[in-house]
C-alpha cells in the first residue's frame, strides 16, 4: 500500500490531546480562500510513501503518546482524497494500540466515511461556513457531504471537536455563526468548538504557485470580534433550562 504524503509533524499538541505525530496527506477537492497550505491541493504534490514507512515514522514516538495520552492525527490536504491509504494507516495504528484522530472537512461519501470512522478515536471536523451559499463561495464545493458526515459521526458516537476559522468580511457573519452554533448544539458527540483566528502566513505559497490570493488586505480578527464569536458558541452550548 502506497500513498502520497506531504509531510510529518512530530510533537504536535494542538491536533488532539497529548503529544502527537501529525501525518499530512496530499490532495484536496476544496479550494478554501483562506487556505494556508495550497501546496497540499494536488495529490502528487506529496511524496509516495509506503504504509510501512508511515508507521515507522509514527512509532518512533510511541513512548510520548503513552505518557501524555497522545497519538496519531491524520490531516491534509483532505485525507479522504486518498481513502484507501487513509483507512490502512488508521487500521494499522489501531492494531498497534495507538490512539487516532482525523482532521477533515468531512467531504466524502457516507460509505467511505463509515469504513474509516470505525478506526477513529477523535474527529476534528472543520466547519468552513454554515449557509450553503457561503460554503460554496468559500470552498468551491457543496456543504451537504459535510453535514451528512457530521450526522454519521453522531450515529457512530465519535467524539468530535469542531474547528471554525474566523476571517473578517468572509466568515464573520454573526447571524450565520449564531445559526451554526444552534445547529451544532443538537449533536451530543461534539465535545468542544475551537474558533481559530485567520492568519495570512500561507500567502507566499499562493504566490509561489502562481495563484491569486484574494485576502492580501485582510487582517486577523480583533480580540473583540474573536471574543464575541466564542461567546456565541458558548451561549448556544449552555445547558437548556
Amino acid at each position: 500500500m502506497t500513498g502520497y504524503v506531504h509531510s510529518f509533524f512530530s510533537g504536535g499538541m494542538v491536533d488532539g490531546p497529548g503529544i502527537r505525530t501529525v501525518v499530512f496527506l496530499s490532495g484536496c477537492p476544496l479550494r478554501c480562500q483562506y487556505c494556508h497550505n495550497p501546496d497540499t491541493w494536488e495529490k502528487t504534490d506529496g511524496i509516495p510513501r509506503t504504509l510501512d514507512y508511515v508507521m515507522d515514522q509514527v512509532l518512533k514516538y510511541r513512548t510520548y503518546y503513552k505518557t501524555t495520552g497522545g497519538g496519531v492525527t491524520i490531516s491534509g490536504g483532505e485525507p479522504f482524497t486518498q481513502p484507501q491509504f487513509l483507512l490502512e494507516i488508521l487500521r494499522e495504528c489501531k492494531s498497534r494500540g495507538l490512539r487516532t484522530a482525523l482532521d477533515t472537512s468531512g467531504y466524502t461519501n457516507i460509505k467511505t466515511a463509515e469504513e474509516v470512522l470505525q478506526y477513529v478515536d477523535l474527529l476534528l471536523l472543520d466547519m468552513k461556513a454554515y449557509y450553503p451559499t457561503s460554503y460554496k463561495k468559500l470552498t468551491g464545493v457543496d456543504i451537504q457531504p459535510t453535514l451528512d458526515f457530521l450526522e454519521l459521526s453522531r450515529k457512530m458516537k465519535i467524539p468530535t471537536w469542531i474547528r471554525y476559522v474566523l476571517v473578517p468580511n468572509l466568515t464573520d457573519n454573526i447571524n450565520e455563526i449564531a445559526d451554526l452554533a444552534k445547529f451544532l448544539h443538537n449533536f451530543d458527540n461534539i465535545e468542544k468548538i475551537d474558533v481559530l483566528p485567520f492568519h495570512n502566513e500561507g500567502e507566499h505559497k499562493w504566490e509561489q504557485r502562481g495563484l491569486e490570493y484574494q485576502l492580501t488586505e485582510t487582517q486577523p480578527p480583533t480580540e473583540a470580534l474573536l471574543a464575541e464569536v466564542k461567546n456565541i458558541f458558548l451561549r448556544a452550548s449552555a445547558p437548556r433550562t
